[in-house]
């Protein structure tokens, strides 16, 4: 198999855009798996979409299970598929299983905002009050400079 290319630009091809998501490493994976923001959470932070973490609070936009919204179980980076807490559907045998779904089919609804890092601490602006200290002198370090030390 080759190895990914990062100069990857894009195709029109849906097999090599299912090639380029298949084989790419984790930190690229975990940016696909964003979904959009609802409106008000929109205006809060300033941004349309964000990376799906665990205990997220989303609602399903498209497919069989549409409208039903509930918090995200597990987030599988190396699939590319998200877990929500009573999505299930019944096998053949009777039991349940979690249905895997796709980020984008996803707008969150409420974020989990355990983590301060999330979206970056506030910057604190430079101090205008340090004081600039002067700059030493520069000694001429090859015979062109020291002739032009000279010149002057």
């Amino acid at each position: 198999m080759k190895k990914f290319s990062t100069n990857w630009k894009g195709s029109k091809k849906s097999k090599k855009q299912r090639k380029y998501t298949a084989n790419a490493p984790l930190h690229l994976k975990k940016k696909l798996l964003s979904a959009n923001l609802a409106k008000n959470l929109r205006e809060k932070y300033k941004k349309r979409n964000v990376e799906l973490r665990k205990g997220d609070s989303v609602k399903i936009m498209r497919g069989k299970f549409k409208g039903k919204t509930g918090k995200v179980t597990s987030v599988k980076t190396n699939l590319l598929k998200i877990y929500i807490e009573g999505i299930q559907k019944k096998k053949q045998d009777g039991s349940m299983v979690d249905v895997p779904l796709k980020a984008s089919n996803l707008q969150i609804t409420e974020l989990n905002t355990d983590d301060k890092k999330r979206f970056g601490a506030p910057k604190a602006e430079p101090s205008k009050e340090k004081t600039e200290t002067p700059k030493k002198e520069r000694k001429p370090e090859t015979k062109e400079d020291k002739k032009m030390e000279k010149k002057k």
